[in-house]
């Protein structure tokens, strides 16, 4: 079928084969209009591919979705990838994993530059004060969605209860979390594999017509497993990784700010089950607890500035590496931006990397995998820990809203107000992220133009 607004035509002919250059217009197109978060990015490209140019079927876009969610990385990135790698063999991938992520960068460093350039200027301030509490509703809204698709029954309860003990009153490190509550789903597969069936996207499929992949089109020889080519695959991985790290090595030591990014964004990039939300403690942990290359409030900064501009959400990381590169001076104090823009550039480098790797050493190994419960079980036990996480970071969040200046400081009760207006706005009238930050921006800048300050 066809889509025009509501309406649906049936079309009864194959499409016919797209031109590379084609895919590459289209996905370039993607990288500009990925807004709303992951569930948002997969309806437009399901829109897009599935329904309007009819170049997969529904059933292998939900097929290859379903195996990209048991990965860590952003699930909706490595679906863009994987479909091009299935279309137009690796350098497809490349382009539609790369093109997803590169308009998202560039729009992050300039508005990076803007933020630590100009923040400082009343209009700007106003409007990030305001952004705030809507950042700390978003975070509370994201624990909410997550465990209501997660937390099934009382066991992926109390390991959500668990992990939010475990991180927020034993300061526990959120890769221990992650292993803890992988382990608890593997063994819990054994022992009670109905506690731990996971379940993927809905089986529901709806015909649209003929597709260019459809369900009865053969799986292309470059996308059948073969263990030479995941050796081949993986190795070109692990070499691009190790070269780029040597080469950061060399320029700065491995006490340089970069090679330190470089480190810590990659375990980031192994940690990312359940979405950006979910590492979002452990990057706080690492870039502002521990390397100090940011604080707490330039990080809700950044993840107001991540939740407005296309592209996954873990694009946040460019911010991070923009202000660490820039406060550390990697390139002097007369190269502040260009130091910036470098370790935004290479962070995005190493979080991204993996994910390439995933799809293309192990897209076909994985999807021979999905469906066996000692695969997915990990998994689910895993979600649900991200939950009791998340919930510990938006309390975090709010702590720093509304008691700007310390437990001790004073009670904010405007950015309350915001934040309660926000929560109202995104649990009762399923507000977007867009226009929920937007608003809260025009109120801040209101309220500084109306001579009120916080």
């Amino acid at each position: 079928m066809r889509t025009t607004g509501s309406t649906i035509r049936r079309v009864s002919t194959r499409p016919d084969p797209v031109p590379f250059g084609q895919a590459l217009r289209f996905w370039l197109k993607l990288g500009f209009i990925s807004f709303g978060g992951p569930a948002g990015q997969i309806a437009i490209m399901h829109s897009e591919l599935v329904e309007r140019r009819r170049w997969i079927s529904e059933g292998r876009f939900l097929h290859a979705l379903n195996y990209c969610m048991l990965l860590p990385g952003p699930e909706a990135q490595q679906l863009a990838t994987y479909i091009g790698w299935l279309m137009h063999r690796t350098w497809g991938g490349i382009a539609a994993g790369a093109l997803f992520v590169l308009p998202s960068l560039f729009i992050l460093v300039a508005l990076s530059w803007i933020y630590l350039a100009f923040g400082s200027l009343p209009a700007i301030a106003g409007i990030f004060y305001a952004i705030k509490p809507a950042v700390t509703a978003l975070v509370l809204h994201a624990a909410h969605r997550i465990g209501t698709r997660a937390l099934k029954n009382g066991w992926m309860w109390a390991i959500a209860a668990a992990a939010f003990v475990a991180i927020a009153v034993l300061q526990a490190p959120f890769p221990a979390i992650v292993a803890a509550a992988g382990a608890i789903g593997w063994l819990g597969s054994r022992r009670w594999p109905q506690v731990f069936a996971a379940g993927g996207h809905g089986a529901a499929q709806q015909h649209y017509g003929p597709a260019l992949i459809d369900d009865d089109t053969p799986t292309p020889a470059h996308a059948r497993f073969s263990r030479p080519r995941l050796v081949k695959v993986a190795g070109i991985g692990v070499g691009l990784w190790a070269g780029s790290a040597a080469l950061l090595a060399a320029a700065g030591g491995l006490r340089g700010t970069l090679f330190q990014m470089g480190w810590f964004f990659t375990k980031a990039a192994l940690l990312t089950f359940g979405g950006a939300y979910a590492v979002l403690p452990y990057v706080y942990q690492g870039a502002v607890a521990h390397h100090h290359w940011l604080t707490g409030a330039q990080m809700m900064d950044g993840l107001a500035l991540g939740e407005t501009t296309p592209g996954p959400l873990i694009m946040v990381v460019a911010f991070v590496g923009f202000v660490g590169g820039w406060g550390r001076q990697v390139l002097g104090p007369d190269a502040l931006f260009a130091g910036g823009a470098l370790a935004a550039a290479v962070v995005t480098w190493f979080t991204f990397l993996p994910s390439f790797v995933f799809i293309l050493a192990g897209g076909p190994l994985v999807e021979a995998t999905h469906g066996k419960l000692g695969f997915t079980a990990p998994l689910s036990a895993i979600t649900a820990a991200v939950v009791g996480v998340i919930l510990n970071l938006a309390l975090f969040f709010a702590g720093h809203v509304l008691w700007p200046h310390g437990w001790g400081g004073g009670f904010d009760w405007v950015a309350a107000a915001i934040a309660l207006g926000a929560a109202v706005a995104l649990f009762r009238f399923k507000l977007g992220v867009l226009p929920l930050i937007g608003g809260c921006a025009a109120l801040g800048l209101a309220l500084t133009l109306a001579g009120w300050r916080a």
